[in-house]
């Protein structure tokens, strides 16, 4: 975690910001493309973060994510929260349809397999993420679908 993290946690618990998700993955695009993929937002914020490249179910073509990710072990978990809003990220249904994935991580590309988790397994995956990004709580009562988490483990 870094200094501007707490600021992180309480801007992502505004209740208004998922209107403004499209202009923070704007932002974040060009910060990494301005960088060299060295910066993100998230970054910035101090918080653990990867881009998720998974191969889109319908177009065959890789789409690339950046992400809120939780280190947990010698895996990574990431939720489809987003911000709590009513639609599911597309990447979920990706990473469903695919099963494995690429990800940046810590300047390294590293391939990956996708475990959704599901009942005791997800219950004790989301307690782990709460205490990287308490907001998720927040997201989980702002939505009526339930949020997906995922384990990914290096291939």
């Amino acid at each position: 975690m870094g200094l501007l993290t707490p600021l992180a946690v309480r801007i992502g618990a505004i209740p208004w910001m998922p209107k403004l998700l499209p202009q923070i993955v704007w932002t974040d695009r060009k910060l990494q493309r301005v960088t060299g993929g060295r910066v993100s937002v998230l970054d910035i914020a101090g918080l653990p973060n990867l881009v998720l490249t998974v191969v889109g179910r319908k177009s065959g073509l890789p789409r690339s994510t950046p992400l809120l990710c939780v280190p947990d072990g010698d895996t990574w978990l990431i939720a489809g929260s987003y911000f709590g809003g009513p639609d599911m990220p597309v990447w979920v249904g990706n990473l469903r349809a695919a099963g494995e994935a690429e990800i940046a991580y810590d300047g390294q590309q590293l391939p990956v397999t996708a475990t959704e988790l599901a009942d005791d397994d997800r219950a004790a995956a989301w307690l782990v993420m709460l205490r990287t990004w308490p907001n998720f709580a927040r997201y989980e009562e702002r939505t009526d679908r339930l949020i997906p988490v995922f384990r990914l483990e290096r291939r």
